[in-house]
């Protein structure tokens, strides 16, 4: 059986560039972290901009993706260009 050779350093890169691409998307809709943050089910802007900026091992999860992606009306895969 193969055993994944994806590091944690790796990981936290696939986290930042996830993160950033969310950014980026959100930007080019002109939305807030605020705006994003309500419209996805969360009472504070915390788990997006840290999450945006991977700080304190916070990352977006797939529920996440998908409920952005819905707001944004994106297809969910650009959040992994560049990955």
């Amino acid at each position: 059986m193969k055993h994944s050779e994806i590091t944690d350093d790796k990981m936290q890169s696939i986290y930042r560039k996830i993160g950033e691409n969310v950014k980026k998307e959100r930007e080019k809709k002109g939305m807030s972290q605020l705006h994003l943050a309500l419209a996805i089910g969360h009472n504070s802007v915390s788990t997006v901009s840290m999450s945006e900026r991977c700080l304190q091992n916070k990352h977006f999860n797939i529920e996440h993706l998908v409920k952005i992606a819905d707001v944004l009306g994106v297809d969910v895969c650009r959040f992994f260009e560049g990955v």
